[in-house]
């Protein structure tokens, strides 16, 4: 089975880890998207899906049988039981979607990107933990022009996650994404050279 240097990217809502990652794309470097795999475990008609049906009912659900992620959201951060019973439910499908993604990946080293890598523990399956970081102030700015979301929605997300000094502890590399791109652009391909060598050493 392949095994590569596995970069984990994570960060905050709204600090702009998909900024990052795209630049690491465009170095040829494969990236696996935890959100991505949250998605590809739900298509129509998956065990999973039907599993949400069976313990949610057909109200997180639109009228043409796709999952209804607003509404879905809103439960879960209203109701700790029901988050909970939908994290026993798509947790090890999600991981076994991102294992059998990295096990694929080609390129010297291949990032994992995960809003919630620490929480949900899957900074076990990383070499390297990569925080893009910037002030609570500027996630709640960028977040509710992005998302089009009351501000205490995005507080109760942040809340949800882990706190930003507790994140920022557990870097070994760290991008203050408040910079202007052309400043992104030279931090990636500096970090990229280091993977790289790390990657060749593993």
């Amino acid at each position: 089975m392949n095994t590569p240097y596995i970069v984990g990217v994570t960060g905050g809502i709204g600090s702009g880890k998909t900024t990052v990652t795209h630049q690491f794309l465009r170095l040829g470097i494969d990236v696996v998207d935890a959100d991505e795999c949250a998605r590809a475990v739900v298509k129509p008609d998956s065990p999973v899906l039907n599993d949400i049906r069976a313990a949610f009912g057909s109200s997180v659900f639109t009228a043409n049988g796709e999952l209804d992620r607003a509404v879905l959201r809103s439960l879960i951060f209203s109701d700790e039981q029901a988050k909970l019973r939908l994290n026993e439910i798509m947790h090890p499908a999600i991981r076994t979607e991102i294992l059998e993604r990295l096990t694929h990946a080609s390129s010297p080293y291949v990032i994992l990107a995960a809003p919630l890598l620490l929480e949900n523990k899957l900074d076990v399956l990383c070499h390297r933990i990569l925080v893009v970081d910037v002030p609570e102030s500027v996630q709640i700015e960028r977040t509710v022009a992005r998302d089009h979301v009351p501000e205490s929605q995005v507080r109760a997300i942040m809340a949800a996650q882990i706190d930003r000094k507790a994140r920022l502890a557990r870097a070994h590399d760290i991008i203050d994404n408040t910079q202007p791109v052309s400043a992104l652009v030279e931090l990636v391909a500096a970090l990229h050279q280091q993977y790289l060598a790390f990657a060749k050493s593993k």
